[in-house]
């Protein structure tokens, strides 16, 4: 009965040793209550680098996969609430303009039909230099476009609203643009070839005189 009683006891002193031992082995804790095991690990039952507690407090291995289950939550959230509609068509709207263009009292048939921007009327390029009885050259590589009648001439670059009465820089109200294949170009910028332009509000038309 007596040796059955030691053999018995000395089991319970050796796991009770076992299992506290991952906890008390010696060396200095942080504020946390742990630290780094650098030494016989495996004399403690830890793996050399593991971060442990003395007093049986959570590993280093749970609280980082906590850690990461939280990040990677938040950024699903984050990726899921940062997907957006997609954004309206900023492109400007060209409408068809019924603008009647009169030139020395001659009404111009355009083949294509002249366009407004925010008020702003663009006749095609090529009906209204005929119209005019003047002539034009476009310089792709630059995107210039010259228009000339006797020694009047008017420069002009797509897609910007500057322009060039013979060689004097103004401002136009809105840039040349090609549209479906067409080049269109502001109303405005035929005064440059020193002509006067008179808009009739009733009837929507334009007067020009050359």
């Amino acid at each position: 009965m007596n040796k059955k009683f030691l053999v018995s006891s000395l089991v319970s002193v050796l796991l009770l040793s076992s299992t506290s031992s991952v906890f008390a082995h010696p060396g200095r804790t942080d504020a946390s209550g742990g630290h780094t095991c650098w030494t016989n690990c495996a004399k403690w039952g830890l793996e050399y680098g593991e971060y442990h507690y003395h007093n049986g407090g959570k590993s280093s291995s749970s609280s980082s996969s906590t850690k990461s289950s939280k990040s990677s939550s938040s950024k699903s959230s984050k990726s899921s609430t940062s997907k957006s509609t997609k954004p309206k068509d900023s492109k400007p709207k060209y409408t068809q303009s019924n603008l009647k263009v009169l030139i020395n009292v001659k009404k111009v048939d355009f083949t294509n039909k002249s366009l407004q921007y925010e008020g702003n009327n663009l006749v095609p390029l090529r009906d209204i230099t005929e119209a005019l009885k003047a002539t034009f050259a476009y310089y792709p590589e630059s995107g210039t476009i010259s228009i000339t009648k006797d020694k009047h001439k008017v420069t002009l670059t797509l897609g910007s609203k500057k322009v060039f009465y013979n060689g004097s820089s103004s401002t136009l109200s809105v840039a040349p643009k090609v549209i479906n294949g067409i080049t269109y170009i502001p109303v405005q910028a035929i005064k440059g070839l020193v002509a006067t332009m008179e808009f009739d509000s009733n009837n929507n038309t334009l007067n020009i005189t050359i």
